[in-house]
C-alpha cells in the first residue's frame, strides 16, 4: 500500500491548484481523476479562453458576488488569495491575458495556457498524478484514510475532495464528492443548476420564438429581500426561452414558480417619451418604438395589441400606458431550466456549516472540500474560478501546517 501526505481527488481548477501549492510547500501529494483529459471544464470555459478571475471582486464583501446558505463563508479564503495573486502567477509563467468588460479576465490565446501553468506548478511541487483512475471506495480508520483505486490501495492522513459539481455530465461530472460528504454524515445543501438558460411554456412563448438570436441590455430581477437577485446585463432571446448573461446571472437566484421582472429599456421613461412623441408624430407607433428597441422586438410586441398598429398621434393614452408597463415591468414565469447539461455551475453542495472557512477542513477530521463541490456559487464572470483558486490555496496552506 502506498502512503502520501495528501490525496486530492479531482484534477480540475481547484484540485490542480491545491496540489501544486501543497507540493511546493513540502507535502507528498497524489492527485487522482477518473477522466481521460485533465481540466476539461477549464478547457471549454470562456469560449475556450477561460474567464479565470474577475478584477472587480471585493473580498471584504463577497456576498456581492457569491450566494449560498452562508455567502460570507468565502470571505476568509478570498481575502487571502486575490485576483491579483492569480494574475501574478500567470505573469510569472508568461501567459498573456486581457480584460473584456466588468473586470472579466481571459487568456489571450487559449485556456490551454492556463492548464499548462497548473500542470507546471504540480510538476514543480513533485505531485504524483494518476489519470484516468477511478476511486472505488473510501474508508477512515486509525491510520487515516484508505482509498481503493484503479491503481491499487492508497493511505493518507488528509483527503481533499475537489471533484466539482454536476454540470456538463458529458465531460465527466459526477456526484462523487457529495456522496463522500454523505458517507461521513456531513450535511449537503440541495443542489440545482446555476448560471443556466431558463425555459418557458412552448405555447406561451410562440410569439417570441421568432426573436431567437436577438440581444439587448436589460434590467432583470427575481425574488424578494435577502433572496433577491438583480442585474443589468444583456438578454438573449432563444427558440425555447431566454438566455444571455442576464438570464444566466438571475438563474442562480431563481426558484421554481417565481416570476422574473424585466425592464427592456433600463434608464428610459418609455411612457413619458411616447406621450411626448404623440404630440407631434404621425409615424406608425412601431416605427417610433423601433428608435428605442430593436425593430424585430418592437414589431413583435406591438403586434399583440391592434391599437398599437396606428400612427403614434392616434394611439390611445391607455394603450401607450399598457405598452410602457409591459416593456418596462415585464413579468414572466419560467417553467424550468436547461438543466445540468447546459449549466455552467452547480448551486448548493457541501454545507459550509460543516467546514472551516480558514482551512476548508470538515467536521470529519482530515477531510477537506474545495471548489464547486462546496455550497459557494459565484456570479458569471470569473468569480467561480477565483473561488476555486482561493479555496484551494487556503486548503494547501492548512495541509502544510499539519506538519
Amino acid at each position: 500500500m502506498l502512503d502520501f501526505d495528501v490525496v486530492i481527488v479531482g484534477a480540475g481548477a481547484a484540485g490542480l491548484f491545491c496540489a501544486g501549492v501543497a507540493g511546493q510547500l513540502g507535502q507528498r501529494v497524489l492527485l487522482i481523476d477518473h477522466a481521460d483529459k485533465v481540466a476539461e471544464k477549464i478547457r471549454i470555459s470562456g469560449g475556450g479562453r477561460a474567464n479565470f478571475t474577475n478584477r472587480d471582486l471585493d473580498p471584504r464583501a463577497p456576498q456581492k458576488h457569491y450566494l449560498g446558505e452562508n455567502p460570507h463563508f468565502c470571505r476568509s479564503a478570498l481575502s487571502r488569495y486575490t485576483p491579483t495573486d492569480f494574475t501574478a502567477l500567470l505573469q510569472r509563467h508568461g501567459v498573456p491575458f486581457h480584460e473584456k468588460h466588468k473586470g472579466q479576465l481571459f487568456c489571450d490565446r487559449s485556456a490551454e495556457d492556463l492548464i499548462k501553468v497548473l500542470l507546471r506548478e504540480c510538476e514543480t511541487g513533485g505531485v504524483t498524478r494518476w489519470q484516468p483512475c477511478a476511486v472505488k471506495a473510501v474508508a477512515h480508520g486509525a491510520d487515516g484514510y484508505t482509498l481503493e483505486t484503479g491503481q491499487g490501495s492508497v493511505r493518507t492522513p488528509a483527503l481533499v475532495v475537489a471533484t466539482g459539481g454536476l454540470p456538463i455530465p458529458k465531460i465527466g461530472a459526477t456526484d462523487w464528492g457529495l456522496r463522500v460528504a454523505r458517507q461521513f454524515e456531513l450535511p449537503v445543501v440541495p443542489t440545482r443548476p446555476a448560471l443556466v438558460p431558463l425555459t418557458f411554456d412552448e405555447r406561451a412563448w410562440t410569439p417570441f420564438a421568432e426573436l431567437a438570436g436577438l440581444a439587448l441590455p436589460v434590467h432583470i430581477e427575481t425574488g424578494e429581500k435577502k433572496a433577491k437577485g438583480a442585474f443589468d446585463e444583456d438578454l438573449l432571446f432563444t427558440h425555447r426561452g431566454l438566455s444571455g448573461p442576464a438570464v444566466l446571472q438571475i438563474s442562480s437566484y431563481w426558484r421554481e414558480g417565481q416570476p422574473l421582472r424585466l425592464d427592456l429599456l433600463p434608464g428610459v421613461n418609455l411612457l413619458q417619451t411616447l406621450t411626448e412623441r404623440k404630440l407631434s408624430s404621425r409615424r406608425l407607433l412601431t416605427n417610433e418604438l423601433a428608435t428605442l428597441l430593436p425593430s424585430r422586438l418592437a414589431d413583435t410586441w406591438a403586434a399583440q395589441d391592434p391599437l398599437l398598429q396606428r400612427p403614434t398621434n392616434e394611439v390611445p393614452d391607455k394603450a401607450l400606458a399598457r405598452l410602457a408597463e409591459g416593456l418596462q415591468r415585464w413579468q414572466l414565469t419560467p417553467t424550468g431550466t436547461e438543466g445540468y447539461r447546459k449549466a455552467e455551475v452547480m448551486a448548493g453542495g457541501v454545507d459550509t456549516k460543516a467546514l472551516s472557512s480558514q482551512t476548508m477542513e470538515s467536521q470529519q477530521p482530515g477531510l477537506y472540500f474545495i471548489g464547486e463541490v462546496v455550497d459557494v456559487t459565484g456570479w458569471l464572470g470569473g468569480y467561480n474560478f477565483q473561488w476555486a483558486w482561493a479555496s484551494a490555496f487556503a486548503c494547501a496552506q492548512a495541509l502544510a501546517a499539519r506538519g
